[in-house]
């Protein structure tokens, strides 16, 4: 019989900061992260940068000095949602931790490659490989925070955080661990990366401002405003956290996973694939389309992407159900879009709202999308991520008290 898994604990690092509240207040008032930032040999970009973070207060200095910025922003996250969850009282070989990434140690290699080229091999760091590895953050997490049970280190793109939360959640159901953090981290602004992503037409302009540059769903959107941070919850067997009386913010109740097999970076036009995924999550939870009664989007406001995804909810039943994309307002975090967008969707059960999407002026999609933000009583939400190479993934997620 699968058990039922509950979110006990919930912590995030984004260009709004480090606490959850104050992030769910920038969302819910419409504010946007985004800045102008100037990169070595590129033009200037709109991008989400994580400010003053105190790390070591957080996991210690030691660890701070061995750990890439990705990785740093894993465990400060991961410290924050294990404060927030209490004591477990898990065995540390029943808990795991699942942290998605895409670039991994981008910034580690970066440096490092500088380094070889003007100061030679000896400069080079011992740590290079560990540190620009995609596990680098999941075995940072595991290892600052004694986890030893099961880990991996999803890299299915932007949908990687959301496989993450999704493959925690099955360890947990089927009895494989008694709990795990999963989560998402990535810190990608750095030269090389950014230059690729321009170079492939998936930045936004800065016609309309930093602020104004990510508009999903919006006519006038033109690409994506690049982000850095980092997401992470506490997973548990539902019957335990309530026998030591935790606080639960949700119950994650379906995953779905699908490929779209086809291009290498475009979506599938018609929104079959993401369709397959919402498809496959709802029939994990057991429910139709109708019982969701809010999605969080993946949107990342690039005119195909924002496209495919509207026509994949409408081929799964959600096409009036009350969607909205928060990247408008805290970036595309890439491989840990899921993780920061899924604490994003714990304020439709926390606060009793549900989240604007930010820069929405004239839709041209045909959804209904909240444009500011909204009250509502909803007991099942939904969370999509969709990445290159075709990787689809949704979520859903139940209100306390309500199954």
């Amino acid at each position: 019989m699968h058990r039922r898994v509950a979110v006990t604990g919930l912590g995030v690092v984004s260009a709004f900061g480090d606490d959850v509240g104050a992030f769910w207040d920038a969302l819910l008032a419409g504010r946007s992260a985004a800045t102008e930032v100037r990169l070595e040999g590129l033009p200037p970009v709109p991008a989400c940068v994580v400010g003053e973070v105190d790390a070591e207060t957080a996991i210690g200095r030691r660890e701070v000095r061995r750990m890439d910025r990705a990785g740093v922003f894993a465990a400060v996250a991961a410290a924050h949602a294990l404060a927030d969850a209490g004591d477990v009282g898990v065995d540390p070989w029943r808990f795991g931790a699942a942290i998605a990434n895409a670039h991994g140690g981008i910034a580690t290699l970066a440096e490092n490659h500088r380094a070889l080229l003007e100061r030679g091999v000896d400069r080079v760091s011992p740590f290079t490989v560990p540190l620009l590895l995609t596990n680098s953050p999941v075995a940072g997490v595991a290892r600052v925070h004694g986890l030893h049970g099961p880990t991996s280190a999803p890299a299915t793109a932007c949908a990687a955080a959301s496989d993450a939360i999704g493959w925690a959640y099955e360890r947990i159901r089927d009895g494989r661990a008694d709990a795990m953090v999963a989560g998402g981290a990535e810190a990608a602004l750095v030269e090389p990366i950014v230059a690729g992503y321009i170079r492939l037409g998936a930045i936004a302009s800065l016609d309309r401002g930093a602020a104004g540059a990510s508009r999903p769903f919006d006519a006038a959107r033109d690409g994506f405003v690049m982000a850095e941070g980092a997401g992470a919850l506490v997973l548990e067997e539902l019957g335990a956290a309530e026998a030591r009386g935790a606080r639960i913010y949700a119950e994650v109740v379906g995953y779905g996973q699908s490929c779209d097999a086809g291009h290498l970076t475009s979506p599938d036009e018609t929104g079959e694939g993401p369709a397959r995924a919402i498809e496959a999550a709802l029939a994990d939870a057991g429910i139709g389309p109708e019982a969701i009664g809010y999605v969080n989007a993946h949107a990342t406001s690039t005119p195909v992407g924002d496209g495919a995804e509207a026509l994949a909810f409408v081929r799964a039943g959600l096409g009036r159900t009350p969607v909205s994309s928060t990247k408008g307002q805290h970036g595309h975090t890439l491989g840990a879009a899921g993780a920061i967008e899924a604490v994003a969707t714990m304020a439709v059960f926390a606060r009793g709202q549900l989240p604007p999407c930010a820069n929405l002026d004239a839709p041209d999609v045909d959804l209904a999308l909240v444009r500011e933000a909204t009250p509502a009583s909803v007991e099942q939400a939904m969370s999509t991520g969709f990445g290159f190479g075709g990787h689809d993934a949704a979520l859903v997620f139940r209100a306390p008290g309500a199954g």
